[in-house]
């Protein structure tokens, strides 16, 4: 299995994981909204998205937005999407595009990453945590839905 950054190149082996993944989160299918959608945010260098590829099957995903920390003055990455095909689970791909994720942050000279998952999905936590990420016990989340 490899890991490689993707580009618009390669929005052929994105879009059926990134439909999945949104089906995952109780979202109808939409491919061409997905194109799109991931389209405008590669070529408008608006997130990063790393690609684990088995035996040039496209297997998993991983896209990080960038932001930035006020009070560090530093740049941190948002890890909003991390998705691994069911037929994939279990084979070290989640693994290896979160470690992917962490030498490119540090690539970047940022302070860390950030991400934020469902309370009940516990098989990413424990991933998370077995690679050492801790859960936030010092800030609340609120949302705003316009």
């Amino acid at each position: 299995m490899r890991i490689l950054r993707a580009d618009s190149r390669h929005l052929k082996l994105i879009v059926p994981l990134f439909d999945a993944y949104r089906r995952f989160y109780k979202q109808r299918t939409d491919t061409s909204g997905a194109r799109r959608y991931l389209r405008q945010r590669l070529e408008r260098g608006e997130s990063v998205i790393f690609l684990a590829l088995d035996a040039k099957k496209a297997v998993g995903f991983v896209q990080l937005y960038p932001s930035f920390d006020s009070v560090a003055m530093q740049r941190v990455w948002i890890l909003y999407d991390l998705f691994v095909a069911p037929a994939a689970r279990k084979r070290g791909a989640g693994r290896m595009l979160m470690e992917h994720a962490r030498r490119f942050a540090r690539k970047t000279k940022s302070k860390g990453l950030i991400l934020e998952t469902a309370i009940d999905n516990r098989p990413a936590q424990r991933l998370y945590e077995r690679l050492g990420w801790k859960r936030d016990t010092a800030f609340y989340r609120y949302n705003l839905h316009l």
